[in-house]
């Protein structure tokens, strides 16, 4: 017997991959410095945890509806009002088990086979994985640090043809941590609205994107109501093992979308889904904004530090907590690069072939969602591990 062609023709996530080998090197004796995934060193927020602990004090804690919490569902809306100045009805509002499934739930409701998907090169590996899980057609488009590794309007046009079924963007991007500028992003959704098709919008990093001069980052629904949105507890909220996430849909999507999330998950937790509630309070929101400016501090942190290193960064980030560097300085290529790096130096760093194939051998991305003390230490072993690739070359 054999495994399905879908999941013989799947492609490791890389990214999996490096976390793999640390733990390898880590149950050897070795002290490794994991900069390689996006997982927030925080944790959920006090209050989270101490509601999930009341959650879990022997009540019953059966189903909820496949769309979720209504009282979830009610703040995540209460949210985009108060941060966002948009309103969003709650029965627009699907809670899933983590963003993958919120993107699986959203590509199985709006690919159909031969259906051509448009996303940037690079971007996100499992959305490719699953436009083909459902028979969809890849369109990756190859984006340039011009553009912040972002599409623009005249990407999207060049691109188009009678089968594109969506546009798929993700502000702020990873691997790259950039944002589309509001003005363009609107207008790429006006072209796809124009046409009778689907704006898929990933906004996981959104709320740690750097605020505008008029307030925080605004989601693309203030400008483009009818949007399909992908969010997360994961990151702002750093509950990424709680995998809980959510999708905005338009309203004629979600009845399609409740039946696909019947059969797929019955529903996401119930415990974590209570325990999320805690999310939206004044003081946890307090503290999720610290957080958020954290990460910008480390963010000068990791840019001073690669610069003095003389690893270019194309495209400076302005949200998430990825920086996308340039190794092609190197003289070898970046999956070579992360696995000497990680073999030679103990530092986990993602090579870009995870995120496609235009900049697979130019970049790196390396996650400052670790302490400054590790991103520290991981700059240091990097400037090491230079030096062995210098002293090499001139041999």
């Amino acid at each position: 017997m054999n495994p399905s062609r879908r999941a013989q023709a799947a492609r490791p996530f890389h990214a999996m991959a490096v976390s793999q080998r640390a733990a390898e090197l880590e149950s050897a004796g070795h002290d490794v410095v994991k900069l390689s995934l996006g997982e927030p060193d925080f944790g959920a927020p006090q209050s989270v945890r101490e509601a999930m602990r009341e959650a879990m004090d022997g009540r019953p804690l059966p189903y909820t509806s496949a769309l979720g919490l209504p009282a979830l569902r009610a703040a995540i809306a209460g949210f985009y009002r108060d941060r966002h100045g948009v309103e969003v009805d709650p029965v627009r509002i699907v809670v899933t088990s983590g963003a993958s499934a919120a993107l699986l739930l959203v590509t199985a409701a709006t690919v159909d086979p031969g259906g051509e998907v448009i996303l940037a090169d690079p971007s996100y590996p499992c959305n490719r994985e699953l436009i083909a899980t459902f028979g969809g057609r890849v369109v990756a488009v190859p984006t340039e640090a011009a553009t912040r590794f972002q599409l623009d309007t005249a990407a999207v046009e060049a691109a188009w043809t009678d089968r594109t079924a969506a546009v798929m963007i993700a502000s702020p991007s990873n691997p790259t941590g950039t944002s589309i500028p509001a003005a363009e992003l609107a207008a790429i959704c006006a072209l796809a609205r124009e046409r009778g098709r689907w704006r898929i919008v990933d906004e996981i990093y959104l709320d740690l994107a750097d605020p505008t001069p008029a307030g925080p980052a605004r989601s693309v629904l203030a400008t483009d109501p009818g949007a399909i949105v992908i969010s997360s507890f994961s990151k702002y909220f750093g509950m990424t093992g709680w995998r809980l996430g959510w999708c905005v849909l338009p309203a004629e999507l979600v009845p399609a979308a409740e039946r696909l999330a019947q059969n797929y998950f019955i529903c996401a937790s119930t415990p974590a889904q209570v325990a999320a509630l805690a999310c939206f309070t004044p003081e946890t929101l307090a503290v999720c904004e610290e957080r958020r400016r954290e990460f910008v501090a480390r963010r000068e942190l990791v840019l001073d530090g690669l610069s003095r290193l003389g690893l270019p960064v194309p495209a400076v980030p302005d949200g998430a907590f990825y920086v996308y560097f340039d190794v092609s300085g190197t003289g070898i290529g970046s999956w070579e690069f992360c696995r000497r790096a990680l073999d030679e130096a103990y530092v986990a760093l993602t090579p870009g072939r995870d995120f496609g194939t235009h900049t697979a051998e130019s970049q790196v991305r390396l996650s400052y969602a670790a302490s400054r003390a590790e991103l520290e230490r991981g700059l240091t072993r990097l400037a090491g591990f230079l030096q062995q690739l210098s002293t090499g070359a001139r041999r």
